[in-house]
């Protein structure tokens, strides 16, 4: 045990701890659980033995305890602070100080008992033992004020470590977690839940937070919004963040299926960036930017559905191609006066993938070298929200011939009249015959995970269109690009505007050339 007690005080001094929670519900399913939390890299186990049927604390707690390759966390969470164990609370204070006895690293106590507690262990707990003491707020995050006084309340009962866990209604409640978090004179972990808080676990590195939980797998969250261990390593490179780490980010709602967090954070590896990029589900994108105004934390973020348009009246500065489309999807927070600054990479991202699709086929615009494949097209659009935006007035750039469909009506033919175009009814989509050789462009959620099975035209008019593009990129290949395929017609992913438009917004987020063939293979190996 003495080994594992030296690696513990040594990991307190260093970055912040991955602890994973183990939730079997018998001690031979965590004796795997622990195994599998050392090989997935975690720092910490946090022994739920609330979790545990038929719990003999002496027995259980012994194996447990000897038997871990890691530094241990001992938690007996009660029904009445979110937990399993709704029995007699004498017997489960009496299998936390048994757990110390026996030579836990650390065991986490509720605030609401946490002072008797202390004292009764006062004078018997071993020098390298420590104590979290932890509240737990399912409604919501508190001002910082009432968490400042929280934390006071928690440093008052003896804790070593004080933990905070309160829940997000919104993404800007983590900036008071983080306030707490990065002037503590204590070790604290601080943790908004659900999924709203997803970055106030992410980002605990940067702000000093003691230790993060990441979940074995993600049906074996102990808490709301609970990442899972592999992802906090692999995907948000948690390990190599620090309090001058850079944040970017994609802003959308729903964000969380966006895989654009897998290829900006390889990517920054690949350069030594010292960066991360995040998921931001974000309701209101004003609150959002005016919460979080500092130049290190949204040094630029991407903007996807439904916030494009709603973005644009946000920014200070807005480029001339972003301000003609009327919509952004990338965002620079300018490092001299922080002043935010909007741009478009969708719309050359996805007119250059279908220029180049029809080219490879052999379809070249004979009128002049000048011209685009495009040119003289029927380009038939469903959707007018940002991304339609930026297709529309690409391919009006390009002189296609701009027909629009969308659920909103007025929205469609306000679109039109910028682009010269025209606009139908959504419901006269299904009936709609087009010329042969138009461009077909979904610029609307139909089809995305989980609601694959949806495309927003009929069937039996694919075969008409002589290229079919879809903005959608979960799944890579949709039901509407395989039913074009099938009816022969060209087809383009929206896997590959996302990587030429990734492309663009590494370029503006990092001032440097982006490593396009490191981005490419990801692209083709993950999407």
């Amino acid at each position: 045990m003495s080994d594992l007690q030296l690696d513990f005080k040594e990991v307190q001094s260093s970055p912040t701890l991955l602890c994973t929670p183990l939730m079997g519900t018998t001690v031979d399913q965590m004796l795997i659980e622990m195994q599998r939390a050392k090989e997935i890299g975690a720092d910490v186990v946090e022994i739920r033995i609330d979790c545990l049927k038929n719990l003999n604390p002496r027995q259980d707690l012994e194996i447990l305890i000897k038997q871990s390759p890691l530094p241990t966390l001992v938690t007996y969470r009660p029904t009445w602070e979110g937990g399993q164990y709704d029995g007699d609370e004498i017997k489960r204070q009496d299998a936390l100080r048994l757990a110390m006895q026996l030579g836990a690293n650390c065991i986490d106590i509720e605030l609401e008992v946490a002072y008797d507690f202390n004292n009764s262990i006062s004078r018997s707990k071993p020098d390298n033992f420590k104590v979290i003491v932890s509240s737990h707020n399912f409604h919501n995050t508190p001002s910082a004020e009432a968490i400042a006084s929280l934390v006071a309340r928690i440093q008052a009962t003896g804790a070593d470590i004080v933990k905070i866990a309160t829940t997000a209604l919104d993404i800007t409640d983590c900036a008071r977690i983080f306030q707490i978090m990065v002037h503590s004179q204590v070790p604290i972990i601080g943790i908004a839940m659900g999924e709203r808080g997803l970055i106030s676990r992410l980002l605990s590195p940067k702000f000093g937070g003691f230790l993060s939980y990441g979940a074995l797998e993600a049906g074996a969250i102990s808490a709301p919004g609970q990442p899972t261990a592999k992802d906090m390593l692999d995907l948000y490179n948690f390990r190599l963040m620090r309090p001058d780490t850079k944040v970017y980010g994609i802003i959308g709602k729903p964000v969380g299926h966006s895989k654009s967090p897998l290829l900006f954070n390889a990517s920054f590896k690949s350069v030594g960036l010292n960066a991360v990029y995040m998921h931001f589900l974000v309701d209101d994108v004003e609150k959002f930017f005016n919460t979080y105004s500092s130049v290190d934390f949204t040094s630029g973020c991407s903007c996807t559905i439904p916030h494009k348009e709603v973005a644009l009246k946000c920014m200070d500065e807005i480029d001339p191609i972003a301000k003609s489309i009327g919509a952004v999807n990338t965002i620079i927070r300018r490092p001299g006066d922080g002043k935010l600054i909007g741009y478009n990479t969708d719309s050359e991202a996805s007119l250059t993938a279908m220029e180049d699709a029809l080219k490879e086929q052999g379809y070249i615009n004979s009128r002049t070298s000048f011209s685009s494949s495009l040119t003289g097209r029927q380009f038939v659009l469903v959707g007018a929200g940002g991304a339609g935006r930026a297709l529309a007035f690409g391919a009006k750039s390009r002189g296609a011939r701009v027909i629009i469909f969308d659920v909103d009506f007025e929205r469609a033919k306000s679109l039109a009249h910028g682009v010269s175009g025209e606009a139908q009814p959504f419901e006269s989509l299904v009936h709609f015959q087009p010329e042969n050789g138009a461009i077909l462009a979904n610029a609307t959620p139909l089809g995305m995970h989980p609601n694959t099975d949806r495309i927003p035209v009929a069937e039996e008019t694919l075969g008409i269109y002589q290229l079919v593009f879809d903005a959608v990129y979960t799944p890579r290949k949709t039901r509407l690009l395989k039913e074009a395929e099938a009816a022969g017609a060209i087809i383009v992913s929206g896997v590959e505007m996302f990587f030429r438009q990734a492309i663009g917004q590494f370029n503006l987020f990092t001032g440097r050339e982006a490593p396009k063939d490191f981005i490419r293979e990801i692209v083709l190996a993950k999407f």
